[in-house]
């Protein structure tokens, strides 16, 4: 083979190495905007739906127990807004009941009364949470547990709304 001249599937199919190897910033730009576009679209979709969830603002309405089985100092556990989402109804004293996400705030592990120190913990990562107000006390936690809103009719608690952001 002769050095002086190119092989001849060179002739055939001329192609400039140094410019294949090179990416212009339009086709880099065009690039990013094609694959970027599928997640911001989903990302959209995600919020949208999230918005007409909360736009509707309307809660089931879920009985959960009479007041009358539910003991001073006693724990019962309900599954609200659906069956997926445990919750915990606390009776503090003979007027407070207050009812509080099982879901921890921090990595979602399930909080669960601790007797001794007076107060739901997250096992998961050592939290605490304050049995009247759900907010942490210590460990990982920074937001306080979503609160459940509970109604007294007629001898039945229910559970009403959810409070997600309680302040």
């Amino acid at each position: 083979m002769n050095d002086t001249h190119p092989p001849a599937w060179r002739q055939d199919f001329p192609i400039d190495w140094p410019q294949d190897h090179y990416v212009a910033r339009r086709d880099f730009t065009k690039f990013l905007v094609l694959t970027s576009l599928p997640f911001a679209l989903v990302q959209l979709g995600i919020g949208l739906v999230n918005w007409f969830r909360r736009d509707r603002g309307r809660w089931p309405v879920r009985a959960i127990a009479p007041l009358a089985d539910i003991p001073v100092g006693s724990v019962l556990s309900f599954a609200y807004p659906d069956d997926n989402d445990p919750c915990l109804l606390l009776r503090l004293d003979d007027k407070t009941l207050q009812a509080f996400s099982q879901k921890c705030t921090h990595l979602g592990c399930a909080v669960t009364p601790d007797e001794d120190k007076k107060c739901l913990y997250c096992p998961c990562h050592k939290g605490f949470f304050a049995l009247d107000s759900g907010r942490p006390l210590a460990g990982p936690p920074r937001r306080p547990l979503p609160r459940i809103r509970l109604e007294n009719r007629d001898g039945i608690v229910y559970a009403v709304a959810m409070e997600v952001n309680p302040s």
